[in-house]
């Protein structure tokens, strides 16, 4: 690393963490020059202050998706303030983000040390975002289709363009054939305005269950209702939780007393329709 650069990465380290000179060029030291790990070197040792911006909630931001062939990625890049989200310069770097994620097969690791058009790699270009508009900027997660084994659906809700906004869902759909393509844009919707936890109640995570009837059955309890009557309740209660969670027994949303399941049945042609995966970012969500 040149003296230009060292210079460089520690003032760019000074203005992310208001840490000094002295402090932030031994980060730099100890970190090769990483400034991102530079950060948390400084959190660890308890230098840089919570109130910094590399420590502030960043729960705005943008998803956005790239189609091509068959294959989908999705990524949400994460702002603190939806003003920011609206910002030229974040879209434009979300928008060449999207679609290096697209090539990077949604690995991030790999997204982030790849080059951007300006021939300086994504991270350093996230630094750069960050110190120029003063706000803590994260690229949060991504997720990647593959054309194989079924056809990939996808829906963005409240788009503010093509393929970006603040909801998107993607689903992978097996059997679909010409004359029924229609049903996978509307699952892809059902999904973004349901948020379902799994496909059915075997792909649902056990922990999860296992604290909701905790849960259910403590509340139960405090209710003063005997051992008996607070089994078979809760049971009804998990079996609710359950359906209501999971995408092949909600109830549709374009027909309330379907199951997603009968839908699937009624709109299949010449091969059964079976969902193999899918997933939905909401922007912030759990931040």
């Amino acid at each position: 690393m040149t003296e230009k650069d060292l210079l460089n990465n520690i003032k760019k380290l000074r203005e992310l963490t208001g840490v000094g000179f002295k402090d932030c060029k031994l980060a730099i030291d100890e970190n090769n020059g990483d400034v991102e790990k530079s950060i948390d070197y400084l959190r660890k040792k308890g230098i840089a202050k919570a109130s910094k911006k590399m420590s502030r909630t960043a729960s705005e931001g943008l998803v956005l998706i790239k189609n091509e062939n068959n294959s989908v990625s999705l990524i949400e890049v994460n702002s603190e303030t939806d003003f920011v989200a609206k910002n030229k310069e974040f879209l434009n770097f979300c928008k060449e983000l999207s679609e290096l994620n697209f090539k990077c097969e949604g690995e991030l690791e790999k997204l982030k040390k790849i080059s951007m058009e300006n021939n300086i790699s994504v991270n350093e270009n996230l630094i750069n975002l960050i110190s120029k508009i003063g706000e803590k900027i994260t690229i949060r997660r991504s997720s990647f289709f593959n054309g194989d084994n079924g056809v990939n659906f996808f829906y963005i809700h409240s788009a503010i363009e093509k393929n970006i906004g603040k909801i998107a869902s993607v689903v992978k759909i097996e059997g679909i054939e010409k004359e029924n393509k229609e049903i996978g844009n509307k699952i892809a919707m059902h999904i973004a305005a349901t948020n379902p936890l799994a496909i059915d109640k075997n792909d649902l995570d056990e922990s999860i269950v296992r604290k909701e009837t905790e849960i259910i059955k403590e509340e139960l309890k405090n209710s003063g209702k005997e051992d008996d009557i607070i089994n078979k309740i809760s049971e009804g209660k998990i079996n609710k939780f359950i359906s209501d969670n999971t995408l092949l027994n909600q109830l549709w949303i374009m027909d309330p007393k379907k199951k997603l399941s009968d839908i699937l049945n009624e709109s299949k042609i010449s091969k059964p329709l079976r969902i193999k995966k899918f997933i939905r970012f909401k922007v912030g969500e759990g931040v």
